[in-house]
């Protein structure tokens, strides 16, 4: 009587999450659907390779940050991973709405979400989006798990018409059913406990937002200036932009090279940044900087070594003192040569 009632617990629970169960699959699936079906995006180098939005995640990034720098400098290794990531999420979406191995497929969405909210859960410039899509993924994978799916699964049915295969244990913790476990508050406790402290932990690290102040590195481009040589004809040095939206580059529109005083030995003005010679950036990333119609684009996570000539500056190489960048925006940027 114990086990129908345990039976019965569990099958209304699943049916109870099944609005979940289908939001969570589409949302994993439909990225599949996007890159492949209604759009390649899985091609290198063409507009809007997900490979360069990985790219997006890594000046921030908790954690993970040395596996993303790693893919992004290794554009055979990271297309693969790109391939393997959206063929994943197109199994695990697909299963879940299907309310298919809905335990094991579970594991999978918390993993996934984790992936997102580890990788962009800095990213949002009006909300919190990223955060919020990998906090909200974890915890519905953690329920899917302990709740599995009940009526309208396949589960479901191959349960009702194969008992004997589907009352093994192996499928009560990969498929749904009774969750073979002695002490289930423990585990919904322990879980559920450890998930909002990870909420709470994310939210404060990329926002602030639990105490403090409210921060939104989404919102101004940084970019940040760094390895400067000087040599006796040209200046050298690493642009590496952090923060800002991801949909759209920092849009340079100068380059000063100042002497002590402030005064501008060299400006390169839009004209001149719109037509910025290719061999003269040196990328790092597949997220590139490049020229752009009126400026020299900067995508978010790109980092590049850029070399301005300095031939036509008449002046002794003790007195260059300053490389200072400017944004469309009016932010400025600046950084002393030494």
């Amino acid at each position: 009587m114990k086990h129908i009632s345990d039976s019965r617990s569990y099958d209304l629970a699943g049916l109870y999450t099944l609005s979940l169960r289908l939001v969570i699959g589409w949302t994993y699936f439909s990225a599949f659907w996007r890159r492949l079906v209604l759009e390649n995006k899985l091609i290198p180098d063409e507009a809007g390779y997900i490979g360069e939005k990985f790219n997006h995640f890594l000046p921030n990034a908790l954690g993970i940050k040395p596996l993303i720098e790693y893919l992004v400098t290794h554009p055979d290794a990271l297309h693969t991973s790109m391939v393997t990531f959206t063929i994943v999420e197109g199994i695990v979406g697909l299963f879940i709405i299907l309310g298919l191995f809905t335990r094991f497929m579970s594991i999978g969405i918390f993993g996934l979400a984790m992936g997102i909210l580890l990788g962009s859960g800095w990213i949002g410039t009006t909300c919190l989006d990223e955060w919020q899509i990998g906090v909200l993924g974890i915890a519905g994978g953690f329920v899917l798990f302990l709740t599995g799916s009940g009526s309208f699964s396949l589960d479901h049915y191959f349960i009702k018409h194969n008992k004997n295969f589907t009352h093994k244990k192996w499928f009560l913790w990969l498929g749904s059913g009774v969750l073979p476990l002695s002490k289930p508050k423990t585990l919904v406790l322990a879980g559920s406990a450890l998930i909002f402290g990870l909420t709470l932990y994310t939210n404060q690290y990329f926002h602030g937002g639990v105490w403090g102040t409210l921060h939104n590195k989404s919102v101004k481009p940084n970019v940040e200036i760094s390895n400067i040589v000087l040599s006796s004809s040209d200046l050298t040095f690493e642009v590496y932009r952090t923060q800002g939206a991801d949909v759209y580059g920092s849009f340079l529109i100068g380059i000063h090279i100042l002497d002590n005083n402030g005064n501008v030995l060299k400006a390169l003005e839009p004209k001149e940044l719109s037509k910025f010679p290719k061999e003269k950036i040196s990328n790092h990333y597949v997220a590139k900087v490049k020229p752009g119609k009126h400026s020299l684009i900067i995508p978010l996570g790109a980092k590049a070594d850029l070399t301005v000539s300095l031939n036509d500056i008449s002046v002794k190489k003790e007195d260059i003192h300053t490389v200072k960048l400017i944004d469309i925006s009016g932010i400025e940027w600046t950084a002393e040569i030494k």
